[in-house]
């Protein structure tokens, strides 16, 4: 009689380290902005609720994961850099509500954005008190870190601000005049401007100045975040593109219906046929579908209500939003499917995994040059999420 060999143990695999190191930084910036932001600190319940809900979703907290990393790495402490890693995660969030309204998206992180939840109005109101309550921290820095760092960290995000509408502003009159005659130098001025500061610039430069650095560590941060945001906003761009575009719900082609210039769309419009390029400028002129254009949203709409996801005055600002834009001609799903394949088919994908392989490079060439920056688990930080932008171009 054969004996079975026994079987061998299930080990559970070793966390990640930059995923275990994203979210201590998360746990610790959750718990911040709860304590700046939560119930009975400003305003009312109902507007203290809807200022959480975006943070405490979920996403990674890589701004403050990096403003983190960068201040401990240089020997700063934790309640240094954690207000205003805390405050740069909440102008993330405000720029979010304020992109899904002006983007008509649908889902943020698994949930029906807050327009679509609560109406635009609501909305609205709610990123612009996230981005006025992020100025009394960025004061209190003062008594954390000193007069002038806080000064500086103040000048440095104020500086983001306006970096970051400006490249908003750049991008959505490129969608609204049909712009098309880009290059790739459009593309990435753009994406510094938006992504860059205040994604990886800003975080990496707040962070050094709550540890008290000197001003001229801040030039070479910037080159790095640079290179990294643009590395990171290409491969999100593809990423976009990876499932049919017939999964309207979850937002994937969301980029081809609303016409964003992405760095793969410019490369195919340069490198097409004059009469695919007229096709193609004619197809990005059109207006995203609306409720009778064949999604059913209406049906969708009224599952969502039923189910208590879609306040029904939220539903209805829907519906008369997108009644008011039957009289264009919208998009259709071959119409995006074929802008699909026709960059598949002048190489814009591999062009753009080239492009944004070329900044992660550049960017571990930046942080191998901070010689100023001693060898730790902070720094290895920084390495690995270099690394992870790379493997997401391959």
């Amino acid at each position: 009689m054969t004996t079975a060999a026994p079987e061998t143990p299930s080990v559970p695999a070793a966390p990640d380290p930059l995923e275990h190191y994203l979210a201590q930084c998360k746990e610790a910036c959750d718990g911040e902005i709860e304590r700046l932001y939560g119930a009975g600190r400003h305003g009312t319940s109902s507007l203290h609720e809807l200022i959480l809900d975006y943070p405490l979703r979920g996403g990674k907290a890589l701004r403050p994961a990096l403003s983190i990393a960068i201040c401990l790495g240089l020997g700063g402490h934790l309640d240094a850099v954690l207000p205003t890693a805390a405050t740069l995660e909440l102008y993330h969030n405000a720029f979010l509500i304020h992109d899904d309204i002006e983007d008509e998206s649908w889902w943020r992180r698994g949930k029906p954005t807050l327009h679509i939840d609560h109406g635009v109005p609501i909305a609205v109101n709610v990123g612009d008190a996230m981005l006025s309550l992020t100025l009394q921290p960025l004061l209190d820095n003062v008594e954390r870190v000193g007069l002038g760092p806080a000064l500086r960290i103040l000048r440095a995000v104020a500086h983001m601000t306006r970096q970051t509408v400006d490249g908003q502003a750049l991008e959505l009159e490129w969608v609204k005049s049909n712009a098309w005659q880009l290059d790739d130098a459009d593309y990435l001025t753009m994406v510094e401007l938006k992504t860059s500061w205040y994604s990886f610039i800003t975080p990496l430069q707040a962070g050094a100045l709550a540890a008290g650095a000197d001003t001229e560590r801040l030039a070479p941060l910037e080159a790095l975040g640079r290179h990294i945001g643009a590395a990171f906003q290409i491969t999100d761009d593809l990423l976009n593109l990876r499932a049919d575009p017939q999964d309207y719900g979850k937002e994937i082609g969301g980029d081809l219906w609303e016409g964003k210039r992405t760095l793969m769309l410019l490369h195919a419009l340069r490198n097409a046929t004059a009469e695919e390029r007229d096709r193609a400028v004619e197809i990005l002129a059109r207006r995203r579908p609306g409720i009778d254009d064949g999604f059913s949203l209406a049906d969708v709409l009224e599952r969502l209500t039923r189910r208590g996801e879609l306040s029904h005055s939220g539903r209805a600002e829907i519906i008369g939003h997108l009644h008011r834009q039957q009289h264009s001609e919208p998009k259709r799903l071959d119409d995006v499917r074929w802008l699909f394949a026709l960059m598949q088919r002048v190489g814009s994908l591999t062009h753009a995994r080239d492009v944004a392989a070329g900044h992660a490079r550049a960017a571990a060439a930046v942080l191998a040059g901070l010689d100023w920056l001693p060898a730790s688990k902070h720094r290895e930080m920084l390495a690995s999420l270099i690394d992870y932008v790379h493997g997401r171009t391959r």
